[in-house]
């Protein structure tokens, strides 16, 4: 796993919980959004950051296609969430 400490959030707060409870179980536990749901990139727009929203560009893929991605952006990833204060939305395809 590239991310030892990455949560399923939805595990946390409910499977059918919406988007705002999902933000704000973020926000509450510095956690980065990890999602192909562009509607976090535009509520990251009004409300700006933290927290910090991934934005997965693939379409309807495999979850073993999704996790190639990440470990190929794994550093991008990581200098994102560790030391870019400028921005809040990173989107990798």
């Amino acid at each position: 796993m590239p991310f030892p400490d990455s949560e399923y959030v939805r595990s946390n707060v409910g499977v059918s919980a919406d988007d705002l409870a999902v933000w704000e179980y973020a926000l509450k536990n510095n956690f980065i959004i990890l999602t192909k749901d562009n509607d976090f990139d535009e509520r990251s727009l009004v409300n700006g950051c933290p927290p910090k929203v991934v934005h997965i560009i693939c379409g309807n893929r495999s979850t073993e296609y999704i996790l190639e991605l990440i470990v190929k952006n794994q550093k991008e990833l990581i200098v994102f969430g560790t030391t870019d204060k400028q921005n809040c939305i990173l989107k990798i395809a």
